[in-house]
């Protein structure tokens, strides 16, 4: 035996079993946080680990963990080495109604952040610089409690709300 041998790099060690699971736990919340395809070198970067061969190894031991859990959620491999967390189809049709959709779409919101910028706004100014869409974008920030609309003579005033407060911080 030679005396001279020398002690591997830190890099090129095994991880400890602490170590490789929060590896996995950085990729499961890489893949859980983005809702979207990532690439090995993304997962790289996260992980702090430049061996896209020793990541692959840690998406791939995470995915064989979610399918031998019989989760509702699975990891998939894609083409091109990318991975993705997502919902087993077998249960999109039954939450498809609960994902995530944004609160507002573009033009109620555009509506919102000028009432919330020129706040109190008579209601006919609004409509007069984001157009007669706006008096339905109103009535939708009315009824969600964003915004509300207060008679004023013929006239109505329009300002935010604590829940706009509250959410929009």
């Amino acid at each position: 035996m030679s005396e001279n041998l020398q002690q591997p790099k830190k890099s090129q060690q095994a991880w400890t079993v602490e170590e490789f699971e929060a590896k996995k736990a950085l990729i499961e919340a890489a893949l859980y946080a983005s809702g979207y395809p990532l690439e090995l070198k993304t997962l790289c970067s996260i992980t702090k680990v430049y061996s896209k061969k020793k990541v692959y190894e840690l998406a791939k031991s995470l995915a064989e963990e979610y399918r031998k859990r019989n989760s509702a959620l699975e990891i998939l491999e894609l083409d091109g080495k990318r991975f993705v967390m997502q919902l087993k189809p077998v249960y999109v049709s039954r939450v498809r109604r609960l994902s995530i959709k944004p609160l507002l779409t573009e033009g109620p919101l555009k509506t919102l952040s000028y009432i919330a910028y020129r706040q109190p706004v008579p209601q006919a100014k609004v409509v007069a610089v984001r157009g007669q869409q706006a008096y339905e974008h109103i009535d939708k920030l009315v009824e969600m409690g964003l915004v509300k609309r207060e008679k004023l003579g013929k006239s109505h005033i329009l300002r935010t709300t604590k829940l706009f407060a509250d959410y929009f911080n």
